[in-house]
């Protein structure tokens, strides 16, 4: 179920954004094959597969790609896709046998997505890193955070919004492309491309004398706007302000009771200091329960700031039905959301090698070609 049905995706096991970009693939109906090393690898953290939500809704096949036999078997599972996903430094997949030209000459209609921070040339190409570093080399990371000093906004930015959405959205072109062409390529998704990408907007405020580059929380949408910020409530928590439009801060003032003064200097910069002290002491003589009840679901545009345990029973979370249990571990549903071809909700992260033995067989490994890539250690099939 899904729309991405039908669809065949070898995902060559790596951490961080292309698990994600897989995910994202899976949760919408694609079937996903991950290729598993046959012995612990240290990729994620040590706890059991089924808190690894970014590994959900796949199979696993677990071959030894550095012996012969385990990557020809791989290459076997290739012929049969329609995306591999690696995400390994690059030239790794070249060495392994695995890389883009040994794909497409077997299966010229696959699409090959890469994923790297840096992408897959450059002066820093080789360099190892992880989404800080890779943020920190757009702008992105230098916006972020208190005046003194930036903050990572964890891994967001780059794995995720500037890596895995960019792959999988690449992928997604490519396979489009394909309709027209009949021919597969390769699609390069470098995470300091994407959150160069995600920056556009900043870089045309900049342009525009809107942005000050130079400095954090001092501009619109950073923390410097009294009425674009978060604040402490009574009770120790926090709530958010995105009042950005003048009608919506009209609002916000009337419901919470700041001077009307501040409304008619809303972008006087002069005033904000004195706005966002105002501000503060109103806020802080509530509860975030109070502020909520008086201004949630309002246009004054507030939304209490919420622990990850308390999003799931957020009222507009329920309704939604916003998040799912799979195997007892809670997390948000497939996204987004589809009028015809609604997903079904994924299964658990499965072990590694969970599927050796039935995945080969259904690509038509022999029952003896299976027991020999078992025998040698070429692959491993879970008990």
């Amino acid at each position: 179920m899904g729309p991405l049905a039908g669809l065949q995706v070898v995902e060559l096991a790596s951490i961080g954004p292309g698990p994600f970009a897989a995910m994202l693939l899976a949760d919408l109906g694609a079937h996903v094959l991950r290729i598993d090393r046959t012995e612990p690898s240290g990729l994620g953290l040590p706890m059991p597969a089924r808190f690894d939500v970014a590994g959900r809704g796949r199979r696993s096949v677990a071959l030894d790609i550095k012996r012969p036999a385990g990557r020809d078997a791989a290459l076997r599972l290739v012929d049969r896709a329609d995306v591999l996903i690696e995400g390994w430094r690059p030239g790794v997949a070249e060495r392994l046998g695995l890389g883009p030209d040994e794909c497409l000459a077997r299966n010229p209609g696959l699409v090959y997505g890469r994923m790297t921070g840096f992408g897959q040339q450059g002066p820093l190409a080789q360099a190892a890193g992880h989404d800080l570093n890779y943020i920190a080399l757009t702008g992105a990371l230098h916006a972020i955070g208190p005046a003194a000093q930036p903050l990572p906004p964890l891994n967001l930015v780059g794995d995720y919004g500037g890596g895995a959405l960019y792959l999988a959205f690449g992928l997604l072109a490519a396979l489009f492309e394909r309709q027209h062409s009949g021919r597969g390529q390769v699609v390069d998704a470098a995470m300091v491309d994407g959150a160069s990408s995600l920056m556009s907007l900043f870089h045309g405020l900049a342009a525009g004398g809107q942005w000050d580059p130079a400095q954090r929380t001092a501009n619109l949408l950073d923390g410097g706007a009294p009425f674009y910020a978060t604040y402490e409530t009574a009770d120790g928590r926090f709530v958010s302000i995105g009042a950005l439009e003048p009608k919506f801060f009209a609002e916000l003032a009337q419901r919470i009771g700041l001077d009307e003064r501040f409304v008619q200097r809303q972008y006087d910069r002069r005033c904000w200091p004195e706005m966002r002290s105002e501000i503060t002491r109103i806020i802080s003589g509530r509860s975030r329960d109070d502020w909520c009840a008086l201004l949630e679901g309002s246009d004054a545009c507030f939304a209490p700031v919420l622990t990850l345990a308390e999003t799931a029973e957020h009222r507009h979370a329920r309704e939604r039905a916003a998040f799912v249990d799979i195997g007892g571990v809670r997390q948000p549903a497939p996204a987004p959301r589809f009028s015809r071809s609604a997903p079904s909700t994924p299964t658990a992260a499965p072990e590694a090698g969970a599927h050796t033995a039935a995945v080969l067989a259904e690509a038509g490994f022999s029952a003896t070609e299976i027991a020999a890539l078992l025998a040698d250690g070429s692959a491993r099939n879970r008990d």
